[in-house]
């Protein structure tokens, strides 16, 4: 008998909008943005220009090893330390304003991860020292580490590890802890016991900043959209504690890795290097490390961009000594099964499907089946074959979330001026009717034309609300290096912003304002 699950209601919010800003791009004293109190900031912004949504990145553990991609992390679970903040650290009383002032940076319209991770990682064990020894004697602590047993215990331990082993790749560990036997586990655990304490006292601190931060949210009456990438790294606690779920070899290494065939961002296609699952034992398994995946990251926000969801009807599959991703092909994946059993136990998916790329049938099926709102992007609309594409304003559809662009676009001004050919560019003004545009004005022009959408749901990257250039730009992808890094300056979403995007909103009907 085949699994009965709940009927997906429809995505039925009121025709709202929201900006696209990653908790690192905020200002901050100390490198990097964090959950601290520009983030409180930024969320009255939201609020005060009638925006809803607040939609960020994947908020796992990175590192400049894997470029500082929020999509390459040691963890599906795990939350970057860099996130958190010490100025919520002093109001604990684990550390002093004195303390943190030594780590203070100048202001910078750039990240500077290094400096954030060497800030963060001191302060953290600075107050660690002070409540190890009663640690696991805290109720609240001790909560925290039984509510998360399914990743936390895994995730510190593999942390520890790689420490002690200099960042090694855990196929290089020991074998004993490499193949976890039982003797290994044991005697890794005891010898790494305090290091290991550490880690988890870092996540009960993030994951306590961050309730604190969704309070504030749901008091003023806006909603986050958080990111799960489909893929995982392969040198991740989860690939480690996990490893028959994945296309792995005797050694632990992939016989196979994830990518795309070409498409509009890469001739070649992009060869990401990821482990692909092994669907045949996941189903075998009911999808249980999936299932808990998913609950844990609806758990974390509102709402849930999967990303790269057409993976989940079909994905690209590419050996693991093939030079680029013209050398994959398409395997199916079990996505209809995966998303009735998360149906029956969470009813309603707040889920937003990353429909973007080689859309085909099947793909459109599964999310229309399970009512998924899909993505529009309006600066792909303008080709040649404006009258046609799916995301040319014209041709949206109520349920679906449109963009002027994502955090793999160029901003809007960028794209005019660096990525649009002269039919996109001639389109565009076409479609706004004009026969020229000072580039001062495009981006809040695209902003606007977007506004107007029947698309339930709009968001604009944070750059746009500032007309900024390709330099503003968050990721190129298929560039490994240079990206991620753009930051906001204290004070550039001004007073004057905040009103000119409220007033629009408003026209709109997409205010979310609470008077």
């Amino acid at each position: 008998m085949g699994i009965v699950f709940r009927q997906q209601k429809e995505f039925n919010m009121k025709r709202s909008s929201g900006i696209l800003l990653h908790f690192t791009s905020l200002p901050s004293r100390f490198g990097v943005g964090d959950i601290g109190p520009a983030a409180y900031e930024f969320a009255d912004f939201l609020a005060e220009a009638g925006q809803r949504f607040w939609q960020v990145l994947p908020i796992t553990p990175t590192s400049s090893k894997l470029c500082n991609s929020p999509y390459s992390g040691f963890s599906a679970f795990a939350a970057s330390p860099l996130l958190i903040s010490p100025e919520i650290m002093v109001d604990y009383g684990l550390l002093t304003e004195e303390e943190i002032k030594e780590f203070v940076l100048p202001d910078s319209d750039k990240a500077d991860f290094d400096a954030a991770a060497h800030a963060k990682e001191k302060l953290l064990r600075m107050a660690f020292s002070r409540v190890a020894n009663g640690l696991l004697n805290d109720p609240v602590f001790s909560q925290f580490i039984w509510d998360n047993m399914h990743w936390v215990n895994d995730f510190a331990l593999f942390t520890a590890l790689k420490q002690d082993f200099n960042g090694d790749s855990w196929t290089k560990w020991p074998e004993d802890i490499r193949e976890r036997t039982e003797d290994g586990m044991r005697y890794w655990g005891e010898f790494l016991a305090r290091e290991i304490l550490f880690v988890k006292f870092s996540q009960w601190i993030f994951f306590r900043q961050w309730g604190q931060l969704r309070d504030h949210l749901a008091e003023i009456g806006v909603e986050l959209i958080g990111d799960i990438p489909i893929y995982v790294t392969h040198d991740s606690s989860d690939v480690w504690a996990n490893r028959k779920i994945f296309k792995l070899d005797e050694n632990g290494e992939s016989w196979c890795v994830a990518g795309v065939p070409p498409d509009y961002f890469s001739k070649k296609g992009q060869l990401w290097g990821n482990p692909v699952y092994d669907w045949v034992v996941l189903e075998q398994e009911g999808f249980g490390w999936w299932i808990s995946r998913l609950k844990h990251n609806l758990g974390l926000y509102n709402w849930a961009r999967l990303d790269h969801f057409r993976g989940f009807s079909a994905y690209w599959e590419i050996p693991a000594e093939a030079q680029s991703a013209i050398d994959g092909y398409w395997v199916p994946a079990p996505g209809h099964k995966l998303f009735e059993r998360l149906s029956c136990e969470e009813g309603c998916l707040r889920i937003i499907a990353e429909d973007l790329g080689h859309i085909t049938p099947d793909v459109a099926y599964l999310k229309d089946r399970f009512q998924l709102p899909g993505m529009n992007i309006l600066q792909f609309s303008f080709g040649s074959d404006i009258g046609i594409c799916g995301d040319a304003l014209h041709n949206h559809r109520r349920n679906s979330v449109v963009y002027t662009g994502t955090h793999d676009n160029n901003t809007n001004r960028g794209w005019f001026n660096q990525d649009a050919d002269e039919i996109s560019r001639k389109n565009m003004l076409s479609y706004l009717g004009h026969d020229w545009i000072d580039e001062s004005k495009i981006s809040w022009e695209l902003i606007r034309l977007l506004m107007s959408s029947v698309g339930c749901l709009c968001i604009f990257q944070a750059q746009d609300l500032l007309n900024l250039g390709g330099e503003a730009r968050m990721n190129v992808p298929g560039e490994a290096n240079g990206n991620w890094g753009w930051k906001l300056m204290p004070g550039q979403l001004t007073p004057l912003i905040r009103e000119r995007l409220g007033e629009m909103t408003e026209i709109f009907g997409r205010t979310s304002r609470i008077d």
